[in-house]
């Protein structure tokens, strides 16, 4: 036999064996070794999509501001011409403008909030296309100057990922949610170097459950992600603090009591002020019938013109973080750059210019924390600590406030400086300011954003499951011998009870309460003028069972 015919025989017997497999997992899904494979795949890409992510950010921003240390570009910025730091926003924005008018419907890039919708309903999966498309949107606003963070827009990336293998392999609810919670935990590792916070924040706040037979896969692509970064970066910290703890802790452990509450008001500040300058963003837009392709140039100018003067506000702010953790920043400066760091990321968001808010979130609680160190030991010199102490708790607590997410928040403080001796005082802060915060908001910055939309996932799945099931689904369709007799289904449509079987059941639970009738018409309205035409009936019963059905699987993986 010849080399060709051998090598064409192994190559057949191989596609045929992936063939089998595959047909195998779309219809038994995969078994635990092959999805411990699949965590790792989508591990490796997401961690890659992260790394690219951030050095192609490295690459462009250096060539637009013409810089080689992207690390240092506030202080470069300064010596630029001012046209160009006014310029650049704006021509970002303008691209991104075209971008988000030709792939998403509405001109809003997708974000975490999106991904968390995605697994809870949406049977783990996010959109495509949008996504894809958000994705580059906020990879030119990052580069081009928008004061947003890179971590949301990558995690969205890495859900991206993760619905093009779900869809490949026809997953179920519970599989397509484990493989999203694999690619989001790869991303943040590979973002942050932080595998354990990576992990954690999969389960934490996105499936927003820690269901134990999800961990090994989402801990092996958290890994992976760190892996890859590490290959890249080295093991080093994002940040370096100049020197350890200090901390008194009984004398000192009240005063970060009250730094949570500061932070936790600070974060709350945050967050309205970006949906406050959203509504009004809207508002605007809709009052002067301003195409939305030019939204986010106009924004991209407003943050231009801040920059000429404060530089700070350009991109993620780790040059910024990083002084304020050194402890380089005054009092005044510390207030000032807080102020315009908010100013900045609500116009930003504001001009659906892109971005995510994680890394903001840690810009203004280490300016916040900073500023209230400074106050606290100038106070009480003989029993306080370093100022940067406080400027590291006032890091994890503003944005574990922000995120909802104080588990994966706090570990991932420890994991960007590496200094785990002052893990009692960050804890407190992120106490206290996520305690606080959560009664403001609903939850967090993402269940907010989500709340407005109408989704609301912050009361838990008996507040939402109705909104996953489709009457249509679970009507008796008017053939079926068990549904209710077609003259008793008109007499109730021409008393106005009925329902559109493209609705779901959260719309018509609250006509079976209001009415108390036992089932209810399902129609569809076939034009403008005529008459609905009767599809069947949906029995409360039914809807019942069905509700009780996804509550019950909902348990049943969150306890698995």
């Amino acid at each position: 036999m010849s080399l060709r015919k051998a090598v064409k025989r192994q190559f057949s017997a191989a596609n045929d064996y992936r063939a089998r497999s595959l047909a195998l997992i779309r219809e038994k899904g995969p078994g635990q070794a092959q999805f411990w494979v699949i965590a790792l795949i989508i591990g490796i890409a997401a961690g890659f999509a992260a790394l690219f992510f951030r050095l192609g950010i490295e690459r462009l921003q250096a060539f637009l501001y013409g810089t080689d240390d992207v690390a240092h570009l506030h202080s470069f910025a300064e010596t630029l011409p001012w046209f160009l730091i006014l310029v650049l926003p704006a021509a970002g924005g303008l691209i991104v403008g075209f971008i988000l008018n030709w792939t998403t419907n509405d001109g809003r890039v997708r974000s975490v909030a999106d991904v968390i919708e995605g697994a809870a309903m949406w049977e783990g999966r996010v959109e495509k296309r949008a996504g894809l498309g958000s994705a580059l949107a906020s990879f030119i606003t990052l580069s081009a100057g928008g004061s947003s963070g890179r971590e949301g827009p990558v995690v969205h990336l890495a859900a991206v990922m993760a619905t093009w293998v779900s869809v490949r392999i026809e997953a179920s609810g519970v599989t397509a949610r484990e493989i999203l919670g694999c690619a989001v935990a790869a991303a943040v590792s590979a973002s942050f170097n932080a595998p354990i916070a990576g992990a954690l924040f999969a389960l934490e706040v996105v499936l927003r459950h820690f269901a134990v037979h999800a961990f090994a896969p989402i801990a092996i692509a958290s890994v992976a992600g760190t892996v890859i970064n590490r290959l890249e970066f080295g093991g080093v910290t994002e940040f370096v603090l100049p020197q350890k703890g200090g901390l008194a802790f009984y004398v000192e452990l009240p005063a970060f009591l009250l730094l949570g509450v500061v932070a936790g008001v600070v974060a709350v500040a945050l967050m309205r002020a970006i949906f406050l300058s959203d509504d009004f963003g809207n508002w605007l837009q809709k009052r002067i019938n301003l195409p939305r392709v030019l939204r986010p140039a106009i924004a991209g100018l407003m943050l231009g013109g801040i920059a000429i003067a404060f530089p700070h506000i350009i991109g993620v702010g780790y040059e910024t973080t990083s002084r304020a953790l050194t402890g380089e920043l005054v009092l005044h400066e510390a207030v000032v750059f807080t102020v315009l760091k908010v100013v900045a990321v609500s116009i930003t968001m504001a001009g659906r210019m892109g971005g995510g808010v994680f890394s903001p979130a840690l810009m203004v609680g280490a300016l916040t924390g900073l500023a209230y160190g400074l106050i606290a030991t100038a106070v009480f010199p003989e029993v306080s600590g370093s100022e940067t102490l406080y400027a590291l708790a006032g890091m994890g607590a503003v944005a574990a406030a922000v995120l909802g997410a104080p588990i994966s928040t706090t570990l991932i403080v420890f994991e960007l400086t590496g200094d785990w001796q002052t893990g009692l005082a960050v804890m407190v802060a992120v106490s206290i300011s996520t305690a606080i915060s959560t009664r403001l908001v609903d939850m967090s910055f993402f269940l907010t954003q989500l709340a407005r939309r109408g989704v609301k996932l912050a009361a838990g799945p008996e507040a939402w499951l109705l909104a996953t099931l489709r009457v249509a689904s679970v009507m008796r369709k008017k053939e079926d011998p068990r549904a209710a007799g077609e003259d008793a289904c008109w007499e109730l449509i021409e008393d106005g009870v009925y329902i559109d079987g493209n609705a779901t059941l959260d719309a018509a639970m609250p006509i079976f309460e209001k009415t108390g009738t036992p089932f209810i018409p399902v129609v569809t309205i076939t034009g403008e003028g005529e008459g609905p035409e009767l599809w069947g009936a949906l029995h409360h019963v039914d809807a019942l069972k069905a509700f009780n059905k996804k509550l019950s699987d909902a348990a049943i993986e969150e306890h698995s």
